[in-house]
């Protein structure tokens, strides 16, 4: 098999995330907020559907709070080299798929990139930032309400909290915008301040008509995932991106994880759990908790195929169906939201899609990508990063295809090799016990061997990290 342990799996993320959850669990995680002060307008409905945000909107209506103990204990799993989850039974991971059934955004279209504020220079007809922000929306923020290139929530939702009766189309127009900007602000794109709203939206409300046009799920998942990734590398103890659908994408392939009472399904899949409101107690015994919990799942406790169900499929909306979208759910690709680049590594959890997971290639090295985040000022991305922006235009070209089987899981070679490479536990043996002992399950066995589709691979980079 050949692969490096040391460069796939390095353990000290793990140990990093483990530790400040341990010490601080409370700053570890930013609660999540309604969009306070902003009324979903009626009269928004039609740029909010031509956008494929509508029932993003809808969804921030019907809002659930973030148990922070719970989402630690995954985070802590997370490994940036692979962007999965490390479980005892294998990796899994939050694939476009999931980012479709539970927000129900657009997977395919347009990346979402160009630059953060110098838009005269790379935008044709593009302004100066504040130039265009007042064209647009009106008004322009006291200097008291700005911090460099973004706005205060609260200035927003003051000012745009709530569309005049009479209204013409411009005025509906302006407040849609602003609608728009703070709900891809603090829903899907939220930083570790959570109070701020960037003008690097302002090229996107300016032409309403185009938004649909945008591949906004593939954004919110590379924003999540390169939020993970920064927890777990990095010296970060805050966790920003849009972590409801990190806590549904758990509820929903993990049933034993599940509050009880939530049995009502409602379209966006995440909106099942409104109301939700964990437990308020001490969250570093809690974390322990959850991480025990997490040790002694066994194979045939994940969901493999959440989505398959009649229940599900009787209130997911068809747009979510069709054919171009649901192909991409398959895509090994680039995920891009401007500077930030991502790898959509669903060849390492094909039991997700309904096939038999053998032993996986070799990660793909992009921690470079990752050490040029945010550095270097403003650029036009799709000409700086040229190379991953084009992988994402030939993105139908990477539908891996491969054989859907009616037991989908880890084959008996992957758990063989991942009682060698993976990082399975995180408990102290004293409380976990020894389930290193158990044998690999019969069923793994008779799913056959499995295989990784053949795929074009980008250039790796030589890995100069210390192992």
């Amino acid at each position: 098999m050949g692969d490096d342990p040391a460069r796939l799996y390095r353990l000290d993320g793990v140990a990093h995330i483990a530790g400040v959850i341990n010490e601080e669990p409370q700053r570890c995680i930013r609660s999540m907020r309604r969009q306070q002060g902003m009324r979903l307008d009626d009269r928004y409905v039609p740029y909010l559907q031509m956008a494929g945000l509508y029932h993003l909107a809808r969804l921030n209506d019907r809002w659930f709070r973030l148990d922070e103990a719970l989402v630690s204990a995954f985070v802590e799993r997370w490994r940036p080299e692979t962007h999965t989850f490390h479980m005892p039974f294998g990796e899994c991971t939050i694939t476009l798929q999931d980012v479709a059934y539970q927000l129900g955004l657009p997977v395919d279209g347009r990346y979402v990139s160009g630059c953060l504020s110098e838009f005269h220079i790379y935008i044709e007809g593009g302004r100066p930032a504040w130039v265009w922000f007042q064209e647009l929306l009106g008004v322009i923020p006291p200097p008291s309400q700005v911090q460099k290139y973004a706005v205060n929530c609260s200035w927003f939702q003051e000012t745009f909290g709530e569309c005049p009766e009479d209204a013409d189309d411009e005025t509906v127009r302006r407040y849609a915008r602003a609608y728009i900007m703070m709900l891809l602000g603090t829903q899907l794109f939220a930083d570790k301040s959570g109070n701020r709203i960037h003008i690097r939206w302002l090229p996107y409300v300016a032409r309403l008509e185009e938004l649909g046009t945008y591949s906004w799920g593939s954004a919110a998942l590379a924003w999540l995932y390169r939020c993970m990734c920064r927890v777990a590398n990095r010296h970060v103890v805050k966790l920003a991106g849009p972590l409801q659908l990190l806590q549904s994408w758990i509820f929903w392939r993990f049933p034993r994880f599940r509050p009880a009472g939530y049995e009502e399904l409602s379209w966006p899949l995440a909106s099942r759990w409104s109301g939700y409101n964990p437990s308020g107690s001490e969250k570093g015994p809690r974390v322990q908790m959850w991480r025990l919990r997490i040790d002694r799942l066994q194979d045939g406790e994940f969901l493999w195929m959440p989505y398959s169900t009649p229940d599900v499929l009787q209130v997911v909306h068809p747009e979510v169906l069709e054919p171009r979208h649901m192909a991409l759910w398959r895509s090994v690709t680039t995920l891009i939201y401007f500077a930030v680049i991502e790898w959509h590594q669903i060849d390492r959890v094909l039991p997700q899609f309904g096939g038999v997971q053998p032993p996986p290639h070799p990660a793909l090295n992009i921690d470079f990508l990752m050490s040029k985040d945010g550095r270097g000022g403003d650029r036009w991305f799709p000409s700086t990063l040229q190379k991953w922006h084009l992988l994402w235009d030939s993105r139908q070209d990477c539908v891996l295809r491969f054989d859907v089987v009616g037991d989908p899981g880890p084959s008996h070679a992957f758990l063989d090799w991942w009682r060698q490479h993976g990082k399975r536990f995180l408990s102290p043996e004293t409380q976990l016990g020894d389930p290193r002992a158990v044998p690999i399950p019969l069923e793994a066995s008779q799913r056959g061997p499995g295989r990784v589709p053949d795929m074009d691979r980008p250039e790796d980079v030589p890995d100069r990290r210390r192992n």
